[in-house]
């Protein structure tokens, strides 16, 4: 067997040799149907993941850690530094200008001034640095080129730059008027002068601010806090300098013999010389420091790639490091140690800045798309709820400047969805699927005439939005969102969506017949057909209401006739179109509509019978699809009379017959035949005739070991042999080659083995006890037959153990529908009145 993997979201194919075919059909291609109870979703998640065995991950050590960790190595170095220069201070205020400010030779006191004033300068600037550097990150993000080369200069912002030069006043500028390109990618959009609902703000933007009236592109946060940077470093060299210069002199001044005023004063100057010596040193180092591992080590670098959040990532790094360096310098030196990629894209993304929105929701979509940060990620969010709703509200966000926010935040919520503990989070907040249907670009006027339907429009103000990537991102979250029932039960309530969602089912001919689709078009319709399955699979009164709504659609049945017609080269679009049929079958009016829609029943019959099956090397997936053809069938002809003759018309019995013969479709073969003779009518007499030539195959295999095949061959014989008269009938078991008396023996081996009712076979002993009905009235001898093997002793055991399980013909999760006419009890009175009658 070659088996092809496939990313998610992707379609895979495997292909088996024919001997793996034979062993499959019987087996997975009957898997789990409507004509058995299934299993919860849940519980087989857990099954699968249980078989699988525990999957734990190594631990991924978060890349942030080394910021904060070089923040806080640096912190230390800044305190140390600031508390000499405040003992110094101290020393040079309280013991030298109070102690010997008359003293002091001229020199002393002109060096005590100016690296009092260097100091104080220093100490200021070094206070105020990070603020503005917090401001130049921002610049940063417009500006063009920069120490980190993570940007380009785009022209409109070249053009700003030089007209803004010329004027007093620099204008608040419209948002559409300037724009930032990411080197290396294209989703980055100059967000500033506008609010969270893209207006105008009334506020300046501090990166923005013109400090002086003229040459204000000199006077930004950038330029300013690079002057405090060098400012910095020349007032520490001059500290080193002058301190270096009186303490190699030493040169102080002559102290005479008993002039105690100035007995301690060189001692007093050393030790002040020596602290501005020692603090300056270690500012120095602190900024060599920072210089090597920035620079030269690239630890900025480091750390964007391991998060890879690309070239426009330094952005957010560079900001995360000033803030946990601020926090560090502060407060407590550990304080950055607290701090964390995802928590400071969240605090980011609660902002009202539109550029702290950007930074936050990109860096929060990296991390969550991210396969090693994403579990942790998607955990943090999840249980914030503040930030769900914030995600929630910029979905309804349809600026075009805003469109890389947006798209962030749908795809975070397409990875949030996808745990059921969050997708409920994510459903239970007041507004959130009307807010989903906003990234669904599409709809249909209510205000057109009564007697027509309005055309469908795509709404869209810019060009170059990105309708298909939000219809995705709409249509994935909804799917994902669906696995939950109560979630399933608020799509179909909300205004408008069930519509929206239809009508991304609808594909034209040329397309699903193109050799070369474009892979966002399938993608859609795929996703709409998967999201349109789970809603109409969902179980109990809430999957009634979907179903009924879903298939009153006038677009609905059509749209997958055509998916079915011409879509031989997508099996698996086709599949899901017939697994949505299958599901809306379960409601009457719906199986009356889908053998309405004209084409449908014969679409399905002509997957079903193609002759592709014959290949020595099958894809599973058609098999699949003909599988499901077969169920669906089965499903539209089950308490169908409508039906039951639309299917006669297309005259597909025999092969239908012929059938039987296949391992692959054989079982809804039978399924098939067996309810156009329960639902037809005695009116179909003739046309059903040709069934009777069925009846050795279906005699050889009551007598398989393969237990659903030998199920709904039972449950077909007495049907088939009913057409027969007694004599005919002892012909066709002498060409199955098997006796009355084997299949008597078989039958009441299948109430011996079957005691209680089984999951898998739920109809067996039902049908068990209608075929030995059959036989005992077709002839008096096969009573004595029965009664020889114990017959009435088998019968009255399934009087103790019937169960609800057996009086349905299909399951809707674990709901029956669709009971049987005659109950169990009195097929078991009929059959033991057959064996009392002939003593």
């Amino acid at each position: 067997m070659v088996l092809h993997n496939s990313a998610e979201g992707e379609e895979g194919s495997i292909r088996l040799q024919i001997s793996d075919l034979q062993r499959l059909s019987e087996t997975d291609s009957v898997g789990n149907t409507m004509f058995q109870p299934q299993i919860s979703i849940e519980k087989k998640e857990s099954n699968t993941s249980a078989s699988v065995g525990p999957l734990t991950k190594p631990t991924v050590r978060a890349p942030e850690k080394k910021l904060t960790l070089f923040a806080l190595r640096l912190a230390v170095l800044e305190k140390a530094a600031t508390g000499l220069g405040t003992l110094g201070f101290i020393w040079a205020t309280v013991v030298l200008l109070g102690g010997f400010a008359i003293t002091l030779d001229k020199t002393d006191f002109w060096f005590i001034t100016i690296i009092l004033l260097i100091e104080g300068t220093r100490i200021f600037s070094r206070s105020h640095e990070l603020e503005w550097q917090h401001q130049a990150t921002w610049s940063i993000t417009d500006a063009g080129i920069n120490s980190f080369r993570a940007l380009k200069m785009s022209s409109s912002f070249i053009f700003g730059s030089i007209k803004a030069f010329f004027k007093p006043v620099l204008p608040v500028r419209k948002h559409s008027q300037r724009s930032r390109q990411i080197a290396g990618t294209n989703d980055a959009r100059n967000l500033r002068g506008f609010n969270v609902q893209g207006k105008t703000t009334r506020t300046w933007t501090s990166s923005e601010v013109p400090l002086l009236p003229y040459a204000q592109w000199v006077f930004r946060a950038r330029h300013i806090s690079k002057l405090l940077y060098w400012l910095q470093l020349l007032s520490a060299s001059a500290c080193i300098a002058l301190s270096l210069m009186k303490l190699i002199k030493h040169n102080y001044g002559d102290v005479e013999k008993g002039d105690t005023d100035k007995r301690n004063r060189q001692a007093a100057l050393s030790v002040f010389y020596s602290l501005a010596l020692a603090e300056a040193m270690l500012f120095l180092m602190e900024k060599t420091y920072c210089e090597y591992k920035v620079s030269y080590c690239k630890l900025l670098e480091e750390v964007n790639k391991e998060c890879e959040l690309g070239p426009s990532g330094l952005v957010s790094i560079r900001r995360f490091f000033y803030d946990a360096y601020s926090r560090c310098v502060n407060g407590s030196i550990f304080d950055g140690l607290k701090m964390d990629m995802v928590s400071f894209g969240m605090d980011l993304l609660g902002s009202n800045s539109t550029d702290e929105q950007l930074i936050g929701a990109k860096i929060l979509r990296q991390f969550a798309m991210s396969p090693r940060y994403s579990d942790d990620t998607l955990q943090k969010i999840g249980i914030n709820l503040s930030v769900i709703e914030r995600l929630v509200e910029i979905l309804n966000w349809t600026d075009p400047d805003e469109e890389v926010i947006r798209r962030s935040a749908a795809e975070i919520l397409s990875k949030l969805a996808g745990k059921k503990q969050n997708s409920i989070r994510v459903a239970g907040i007041p507004g959130a699927m009307e807010s989903i249907s906003s990234l669904l670009q599409t709809s249909r006027s209510s205000s057109g005439a009564c007697d027509e339907i309005s055309e469908k429009k795509t709404h869209s103000d810019h060009a170059n939005y990105g309708l298909w990537t939000f219809n995705h991102l709409g249509l994935l979250i909804l799917k994902k969102l669906a696995r939950d029932h109560d979630n399933s039960g608020k799509i179909g309530n909300t205004r408008g969506l069930l519509p929206k969602i239809i009508d991304y089912t609808h594909a034209e001919e040329v397309l699903l017949k193109a050799e070369n689709v474009t892979p966002t078009q399938l993608l859609t319709l795929k996703r709409s057909l998967q999201l349109v399955k789970r809603l109409v699979s969902t179980t109990g009164n809430t999957g009634n209401i979907l179903r009924k709504e879903i298939s009153e659609i006038v677009f609905t049945i059509s749209n997958i006739r055509d998916i079915l017609r011409h879509g031989e080269k997508h099996p698996n679009l086709q599949l899901l179109g017939i697994e949505i049929l299958s599901s809306l079958a379960l409601e009457e009016e719906a199986t009356e509509r889908i053998g309405g829609t004209g084409g449908v029943l014969k679409e399905l019959f002509n997957i079903f019978l193609q002759k592709e099956r014959e290949r020595e090397e099958i894809v599973v997936t058609n098999r699949e699809v003909i599988t499901r053809a077969g169920e669906a069938l089965a499903m539209l002809v089950l308490e169908s009379r409508n039906n039951c003759h639309r299917i006669l018309k297309l005259c597909v019995v025999d092969s239908l017959v012929v059938a039987l013969d296949s391992p692959l479709i054989r079982i809804n073969a039978a399924r098939v035949l067996r309810n156009l003779c329960t639902y037809s009518g005695k009116n179909c007499f003739n046309q059903l005739k040709g069934i009777a030539n069925a009846a050795p195959t279906v005699l050889k295999e009551i007598m398989s070991e393969e237990h659903k095949l030998k199920e709904v061959m039972v449950g077909l014989a007495p049907h088939v042999l009913s057409f027969l008269s007694p004599e005919e009938s002892s012909l066709m078991f002498e060409r199955a080659g098997v006796t009355e008396a084997e299949v008597a023996y078989e039958l009441v081996e299948i109430l011996r083995k079957y005691r209680h009712p089984r999951i898998k076979v739920p109809r067996i002993r039902r049908f068990a006890i209608e075929l030995a009905i059959w036989m005992m009235k077709d002839k008096p001898s096969n009573i004595q037959i029965f009664k020889e093997l114990g017959m009435e002793k088998e019968l009255e055991h399934v009087l103790e153990t019937t169960a609800e399980l057996e009086s349905f013909n299909i399951f809707s999760g674990t709901v029956g529908m669709s009971r049987h006419n005659t109950t169990i009890h009195s097929l078991v009175e009929t059959a033991l009145e057959l064996l009392t009658d002939d003593e």
